[in-house]
């Protein structure tokens, strides 16, 4: 596959959850990978939104799905899915953290809170 700008094979991510939320002892619904940089952060839906905001603040343009079974790319500039180069492993989060997650610290009507 040729080199694509603003995607990086080669990078590990960040952790094993959304770098913002697990610092703040927040919860998300669904990881996003920066196929950039390797930053993890919650999805749009999440209350945080912290892929999104992590792509407006360093224009990176690409993320990729860090859930099991999914191996998207979505490329903020265009909104379109895309298809993208493997990325350095871990390719997902943990299979053991649950959906939403962490384990822990989502609420209970935590339904309410999602976009």
């Amino acid at each position: 596959m040729p080199e694509i700008d603003g995607i990086d094979p080669e990078v590990a991510p960040s952790g094993p959850g959304c770098a913002e939320c697990d610092s703040a002892g927040g919860w998300w619904v669904h990881l996003r990978r920066c196929a950039q940089c390797g930053h993890i952060g919650c999805c749009d839906t999440s209350p945080a939104q912290h892929a999104s905001a992590h792509a407006a603040a360093t224009g990176h343009p690409f993320i990729q799905s860090f859930e099991p079974g999914e191996d998207w790319f979505f490329d903020y500039r265009t909104e379109q899915m895309y298809e993208g180069p493997a990325l350095a492993p871990p390719r997902h989060h943990p299979v053991e953290q649950p959906v939403p997650g962490p384990a822990g610290r989502v609420p209970s009507d935590w339904q309410d809170h999602v976009h």
